[in-house]
């Protein structure tokens, strides 16, 4: 029996049908898709992965955080002293705001040297600097124990004289990383501690009758 022109009207527009709500349903898997693949980018661009953590950085910055990090050890330590052996209560609170500065300094630049796949310095045992002496500042193991032997205001002119010299000597270090460095965060650390300890400097200056 031949098929009528009616019947082949009816099964053609089945078949439209059929291709149309297949083609609608393969749109609706990709439309989900472009969905899914659109949100897995933003989902891990708001995390703070590698790539946001290491940022753009250079060799000056990896040496800035390397040197920074011994050096603020050193004034924390020195700084630490201080509750026990200096008679100013001047003395006493730039030490308590050197410790409350720096400490968390040491943190964020150790911070950035794991992010980058780098070392972070290890701390040296007791007040033996040997290995951190040819820095700028950086008070030697022979300078570090007299300090501990001193008291009173002994201790206060020692303790100022050579933090004036260890600051000069950050100031300097970070100079350098504001001239050569790449990383923003560093460079605005780098700032911080200028003007932080350039600060000190002058008061530590009037303290010694220098100013």
């Amino acid at each position: 029996m031949k098929p009528t022109r009616t019947s082949t009207r009816r099964l053609a527009l089945v078949a439209a049908t059929a291709a149309s709500a297949v083609l609608l349903a393969a749109c609706g898997g990709n439309d989900s898709g472009s969905h899914s693949a659109h949100r897995s980018p933003s989902k891990s661009a708001s995390s703070p992965g590698a790539s946001a953590s290491a940022g753009a950085h250079n060799a000056a910055d990896v040496a800035f955080a390397k040197g920074m990090i011994p050096h603020h050890r050193q004034a924390v330590e020195m700084a630490g002293l201080a509750a026990t052996r200096a008679s100013s209560s001047q003395v006493k609170e730039l030490a308590t705001k050197i410790e409350q500065a720096q400490a968390p300094e040491i943190k964020t630049m150790s911070g950035w040297l794991t992010a980058w796949g780098e070392q972070v310095p290890e701390e040296m045992p007791g007040m033996d600097h040997s290995a951190h002496s040819g820095m700028p500042g950086m008070m030697s193991t022979k300078d570090m124990a007299a300090l501990k032997k001193k008291s009173g205001k002994a201790f206060d002119t020692a303790f100022m004289e050579m933090m004036v010299g260890h600051h000069q000597g950050a100031v300097e270090m970070a100079g350098a990383e504001k001239k050569k460095g790449a990383y923003g965060p560093a460079k605005t650390l780098a700032d911080a501690v200028i003007k932080a300890q350039n600060a000190e400097i002058v008061r530590m200056n009037k303290l010694l009758g220098k100013g």
